[in-house]
């Protein structure tokens, strides 16, 4: 495994996050696909044997019990201080007046997910989408405060227009509070729409880039009319790729090509085209089956050629946003 800092700051990361949506209680939240903590353990024992040493999780998953299974490895593996846990906020929770990044949100939550994963501090805490109701500068301050307060030790932000990562930035810079040292977006081969002001806005600053659904939801790995617990059970891949699907099956095509010409599955090579792309720290994977993660550590080693990297890029067609409004 290779290890990079996230952005400018001093936290190193393996390049390689691990996705914790994928484990929680399958009766809680909107996620029926998800494993439970005794299937889930296996992944997270591996991530960590792979030299995974970060892991991605958020308060709404499984409505925080996603949280609660992470926590409950960690004890048992007894590698708190050998891993970093990123967590988010802003979601409902299920009652009503939840969610949001008010600072009554904010202090709130921040709380619960200490206690569900059952450690003092959280390593890197992130605001999971812009909140419109709240002014930035109460969600700034409030930020700042659990930092100061020893309960987050890094803040960073996802799934935002720039000018809305900027204003954020802007604001911590202003008041002297901490600012963002991550961004975790949406960014893989069929959809790349962060490539246009988000990607370079976070080169310019010294943010570390963690992109979600780094695989396209599993479109990238596999025949394209192929399906999966998840894709059955998943309400928000539609949203997000059906738009533009003749143009995305050209995409995974030259994948599947690639990949058959390197003898190599194609999520390794999908992956590493996200690896390869400047600025990117570490893409986040879920996994549940092993060969999500030996493919996804292996990626990390794949170097695909300038020719590689021009014929997957060719096929790609301009995207609506997807992933946030």
């Amino acid at each position: 495994m290779q290890y990079a800092r996230l952005g400018s700051s001093g936290l190193k990361v393996s390049r390689i996050a691990l996705g914790c949506m994928s484990y929680g209680d399958p009766g809680r939240g909107t996620h029926p696909w998800t494993l439970p903590e005794a299937e889930a353990l296996p992944f997270l024992t591996q991530a960590l044997d792979l030299g995974i040493n970060f892991l991605d999780t958020a308060n709404m998953y499984s409505l925080g019990s996603s949280e609660e299974i992470v926590g409950s490895a960690l004890r048992k593996l007894g590698v708190r201080d050998d891993v970093v846990i990123a967590t988010k906020v802003y979601f409902p929770m299920g009652a009503p007046l939840t969610g949001g990044l008010s600072r009554k949100a904010i202090l709130r939550e921040v709380d619960a997910s200490l206690a569900r994963l059952g450690t003092d501090y959280i390593d890197l805490y992130i605001i999971h989408r812009w909140d419109y109701e709240t002014p930035i500068e109460e969600t700034m301050q409030a930020l700042h405060d659990v930092v100061r307060a020893g309960k987050v030790r890094y803040l960073g932000a996802s799934s935002m227009h720039t000018w809305q990562f900027v204003k954020a930035q802007y604001t911590a810079d202003l008041h002297g509070w901490t600012r963002f040292i991550s961004m975790q977006n949406h960014y893989n081969l069929i959809n790349r729409e962060e490539e246009r002001e988000m990607l370079p806005y976070c080169r310019e600053e010294g943010i570390g880039v963690t992109p979600w659904s780094p695989l396209a939801r599993g479109k990238l790995t596999r025949d394209w009319d192929d399906t999966s617990a998840r894709t059955e059970g998943d309400p928000i891949q539609a949203g997000l790729y059906a738009a533009t699907e003749q143009a995305d099956r050209r995409v995974a095509q030259v994948v599947a090509d690639i990949a058959a010409e390197r003898g190599l599955p194609r999520a390794q090579v999908a992956l590493a085209w996200v690896l390869q792309q400047p600025g990117i720290t570490a893409p986040i994977i879920g996994a549940t089956k092993p060969h999500h993660l030996t493919d996804a550590a292996a990626a990390v080693d794949v170097e695909l050629t300038p020719e590689e990297l021009a014929r997957l890029a060719e096929p790609y067609v301009p995207h609506a946003i997807a992933g946030y409004s």
